[in-house]
């Protein structure tokens, strides 16, 4: 039982370094190297931070393709399949999802994965002798941004969770990790290591050949959004929080490389060709045009078939799903729309889809090799974010100034004019729930919308904002299931076996 424990906790920085064994503890695969001695020069440290970057990539992680547990959770997007793959994908949606989900403990490892390459590097970078020492505190800023960032999935979706902040080298080592910190200790690590990241030399925005590396700027968006988000879940220190978040998101609001935001056109956001140079994007996961091994296949993964507007690739199914809710959203002419989604109207496929990541391009190919970044934090987030802050700490005047920022780059009318249309008035009728409409429909897909709407309700006000949507518009998942239990995942059922009482169950399931 032990050994199931330090393998979840423990085993990805051997495979991700060479290592054949399954078992940490039993290596005798001479071409492997000893973990203890894998450190030596500062190539090395900078092989194993490009290791801890790479994880990111993973649809179990917080990949291009994750959006089963963000976006599927939410009223964005949703399979209309609860038979394929046993129907574990389908519980994500439903309101129906067990602790034993296949997919739920493949996210949960993945990310607990991401975070022992972290701390394998953090825990051995002395070891290494360096030509360049200010190299040496930029690895270990990259180490705990990407540490942070991935406690920050997982407090989010899981509430108390373990929190490992060293390498593990024993099972006697693990156990003593084997229960749920509280949120607040996993917030406050999370703050510690981005903060650390604010002391070292790393640039405000990486150069072009380190583009999907992270930089001060992304490191002060995060610290907002996360101070942000404590401030809406702990119950205490709330105008601290905010403070802290307004500050931390001002800074890198004050880092930007442009006028006004509508200088840059949303659909530049998007645009592969101009992935490398938009100044909007502020931390990206990178993709490769058409290799085989490091494409992106979100553009192919979301067309409908008898549609060729994402990719070259033929398609044969129904691409991205939209729910209806999401479509009724949008305000009339907002461009976002158009962009974003295409109703497609194949004789077996007549459903919307998503559009808003494309690469049709003949490098792409024919099998969809796109060349599309993920992108985790733009600049239209912090002034969001901005705008949310300062609604929360009473200044709404403010608020209201950077709203219309995004408002006005995507061509509609500004709040003061917005809320004069009966129909907005009716929808929106507070300034919270504009700010919510504005990045419901700006971050469509981008795997923000479950964040956005357990930051802006408790659980019982989500439960209440959920049932009041439409079935119709929802698809053939159930809002009835949802209760206050989804403001959480459940903790999966094989982490609970190894402590029932220090890995309790979270309450509902």
């Amino acid at each position: 039982m032990t050994k199931n424990i330090y393998i979840g906790l423990a085993l990805a920085v051997v495979l991700s370094i060479g290592a054949c064994k399954k078992d940490f503890l039993d290596q005798k695969n001479p071409n492997a190297v000893a973990p203890e001695n894998y450190f030596k020069t500062e190539n090395d440290v900078l092989l194993a931070v490009n290791g801890a970057y790479q994880s990111l990539r993973s649809s179990n992680t917080m990949g291009e393709n994750s959006g089963l547990f963000t976006d599927e959770r939410s009223d964005d997007t949703g399979r209309n399949d609860n038979q394929s793959n046993a129907g574990e994908p389908f519980q994500f949606n439903d309101f129906s999802l067990l602790p034993s989900n296949s997919y739920l403990k493949a996210h949960w490892l993945a990310l607990y994965n991401a975070i022992t390459r972290s701390n394998f590097i953090l825990s051995n970078i002395d070891k290494a002798n360096f030509t360049t020492q200010a190299n040496k505190a930029n690895y270990a800023a990259e180490a705990k941004f990407i540490r942070a960032i991935m406690y920050f999935e997982l407090v989010r979706k899981w509430g108390a969770v373990p929190l490992v902040t060293k390498q593990l080298s024993t099972n006697e080592e693990v156990i003593p990790f084997v229960f749920r910190a509280p949120e607040a200790d996993v917030y406050n690590q999370i703050v510690a290591d981005l903060k650390d990241g604010l002391n070292s030399t790393l640039p405000n925005f990486p150069v072009l050949a380190n583009i999907g590396r992270t930089s001060k700027a992304a490191i002060n968006a995060y610290l907002g959004k996360v101070y942000l988000t404590m401030a809406a879940t702990l119950p205490n220190n709330k105008a601290e929080n905010l403070s802290n978040a307004n500050t931390y998101l001002t800074a890198a609001y004050n880092m930007k490389a442009f006028g006004n935001l509508s200088e840059i056109p949303y659909t530049d956001v998007f645009d592969v060709a101009k992935k490398a140079t938009c100044k909007e994007l502020i931390f990206q996961i990178s993709y490769k045009q058409g290799d085989i091994n490091y494409s992106s296949s979100i553009a192919a993964n979301n067309q409908a078939k008898g549609e060729t507007i994402n990719s070259l690739k033929v398609s044969t199914g129904i691409g991205g799903n939209v729910k209806l809710d999401l479509i009724n959203e949008y305000e009339t002419s907002d461009l976002r729309k158009d962009f974003s989604v295409k109703y497609a109207n194949d004789a077996t496929v007549k459903d919307w889809f998503i559009t808003k990541f494309r690469d049709a391009s003949a490098l792409a190919t024919n099998n969809g090799y796109g060349g599309n970044d993920w992108i985790l934090m733009r600049y239209a987030d912090v002034i969001l974010m901005l705008a949310e802050v300062n609604m929360l700490q009473g200044n709404d005047a403010v608020a209201i100034q950077y709203l219309d920022m995004v408002r006005t780059r995507a061509g509609m009318p500004v709040y003061a004019v917005a809320k004069t249309d009966v129909n907005y008035a009716a929808k929106f009728p507070t300034l919270k729930l504009a700010i919510l409409h504005e990045r419901r429909v700006e971050f469509a897909f981008e795997h923000q919308r479950w964040f956005d709407l357990i930051r802006n309700f408790t659980a019982a006000e989500l439960v209440t904002y959920l049932k009041a949507k439409p079935q119709s518009a929802y698809g053939i998942a159930k809002l009835a299931n949802v209760t206050t239990k989804d403001r959480y995942f459940p903790i999966p059922f094989d982490e609970v076996k190894l402590d029932p009482v220090k890995m309790y169950q979270n309450p509902g399931y």
